[in-house]
């Protein structure tokens, strides 16, 4: 009996997918945090950074439909102070968000599109900038209740499906990174919460600087 239970646990060794602890680590809470950040004005280090962390996870997790709650909620969280920033800083915000030659086609395009435009904006993958349809959609004047039920609407399609690729073709993606990537999970690790610390701390500076910039009087030459 004992030599069919050490090759029972032989088999499972051999055979285990391993996941970074770390990642593990980020869990539900991780996934809103991560999510709410990415539809922020705070840039993330990595675009599509909810979409690798909640593929990764529902590869392993016994209740994916938990990560995409925390996903859609978190993604609400942010999408909604970044709305309410648009809809406070006016056409004003989406200059100092918007490099110049893209700023007259989004405006061009939520004005006549509306919360279509949002939709779209949300459920496409990078390298769709979400930030800019955000923004526009509270400084162009869409509604607030329009504008949470097509955004939590095209975010639950859009993590949903990211949840269910994970369940299904995750641990695939696990094995290539327990074959390829499993000895650099710390320095992938710090690397990345450097880049999200630098990151936060850019956009707060960021948004602190303009609102500074915004206060003082032109002065008429």
């Amino acid at each position: 009996m004992s030599y069919l239970q050490n090759a029972a646990h032989v088999h499972a060794h051999r055979h285990a997918l391993p996941i970074p602890h770390w990642l593990i680590h980020f869990g539900v809470f991780g996934v809103f945090v991560v999510s709410a950040i990415d539809a922020s004005v705070i840039p993330l280090p990595i675009p599509g950074s909810t979409d690798l962390l909640l593929l990764l996870l529902a590869a392993q997790h016994n209740a994916a439909w938990l990560l995409v709650l925390a996903a859609v909620t978190g993604s609400i969280f942010g999408g909604y102070i970044t709305w309410s920033a648009g809809k406070k800083g006016g056409e004003a915000m989406l200059e100092r968000y918007v490099p110049k030659r893209f700023l007259t086609p989004l405006t061009g395009w939520v004005k006549r599109h509306g919360v279509i435009s949002v939709c779209v904006a949300s459920i496409l993958p990078p390298p769709i900038p979400l930030l800019p349809f955000l923004l526009a959609a509270g400084a162009l004047g869409i509604q607030r209740k329009p504008f949470l039920l097509a955004f939590s609407i095209a975010r639950t399609v859009r993590y949903s499906f990211i949840a269910l690729l994970g369940v299904t073709y995750g641990r695939k993606m696990l094995r290539l990174w327990s074959h390829y990537l499993a000895g650099w999970a710390g320095v992938i690790l710090w690397i990345f919460i450097g880049l999200l610390i630098a990151g936060i701390l850019f956009g707060i500076w960021k948004y602190r600087h303009d609102r500074r910039i915004a206060r003082v009087p032109v002065q008429a030459t």
